[in-house]
């Protein structure tokens, strides 16, 4: 193999029907995985070897019995990927029957394996399949006490990067005469703030300018507004990662998103960074006037 080609981390998602499986995999691709879902277990290492090729260094693989005949391959595709050079992580997913049958009821869909059979007829044909993996995975989860946000942050907790256990902001400026912006988790309104293009030498400038910035931000309301606004990111951020969301965008407004909102958003951005909270920065209508 290349050295130049980076390893691959290969995660296989399974276990009963009901448990979360499909929670496990959106909160896998929200931090950056390559997440595929009901793959035969056969092509296994034909996704490993494309996942090489377009330098993909995580990927999670659904796995459950949906397939049926399929299923019975994992030892000997397993084995193929122990001859390529990874050993998969298999993260299991599990429930009580009562909770899975509670689940299965509410979505009204049968389980793969129940053919004519009842629930429970089900669930013990899948728990049989499926002991092999989970006796040997390397992180078993038991959802039956614990919502979806719950379970997210446990798989977000095992599985993201150092960088990814934080809320990942986006910080925006922009015109209310343009539209508010339908991305934004929280919009605040900076027309209260005098408005530096009543003033002709600031009028052709830009909130990224100094004159600009120190005018808007003298303003004896910009200090309070700040203060309120980094009071309230500091107290949606841990709440937004015990929930499972993971990005947030905070939207500054004032009329046109060229002088206020733009001067805030860079000052709001810079006092983040201070605390050690980095922030992507976008001016949104910057340049349409």
């Amino acid at each position: 193999m290349n050295d130049m080609v980076p390893p691959v981390e290969l995660l296989v998602i399974t276990g009963m029907s009901g448990a979360g499986r499909r929670t496990a995999g959106h909160t896998l691709e929200d931090l950056g995985w390559f997440v595929v879902d009901n793959l035969p277990p056969s092509m296994l290492p034909e996704l490993l070897e494309i996942s090489r090729q377009r330098q993909f260094t995580r990927v999670a693989v659904i796995l459950d019995v949906r397939s049926r005949s399929e299923f019975q391959q994992v030892p000997t595709a397993f084995a193929a990927l122990g001859e390529a050079g990874v050993v998969p992580q298999i993260l299991f997913l599990d429930a009580s029957d009562e909770v899975i049958v509670r689940r299965q009821e509410s979505v009204r869909r049968p389980l793969p394996l129940q053919g004519s059979g009842g629930l429970l007829d089900g669930i013990r044909r899948e728990r049989k399949m499926l002991a092999g993996l989970r006796g040997n995975a390397d992180l078993v989860i038991d959802t039956t006490s614990i919502n979806v946000h719950e379970l997210a942050a446990r798989v977000a907790k095992a599985y993201a990067s150092p960088d990814e256990t934080d809320l990942q902001l986006t910080l925006m400026s922009f015109g209310f005469k343009n539209g508010i912006p339908i991305d934004a988790d929280l919009i605040f309104d900076a027309r209260f703030l005098p408005n530096p293009h009543w003033v002709p030498a600031l009028r052709p400038q830009t909130g990224l300018s100094q004159p600009v910035s120190a005018y808007v931000l003298g303003q004896p309301d910009a200090e309070p507004f700040l203060g309120h606004a980094l009071a309230m990111i500091d107290l949606m951020r841990p709440g937004y990662v015990r929930e499972g969301k993971r990005h947030a965008t905070i939207a500054i407004g004032c009329t046109g998103g060229k002088h206020r909102s733009t001067a805030l958003v860079e000052e709001l951005s810079r006092r983040l960074a201070e605390q050690g909270v980095a922030a992507e920065v976008v001016h949104r209508d910057l340049g349409l006037e």
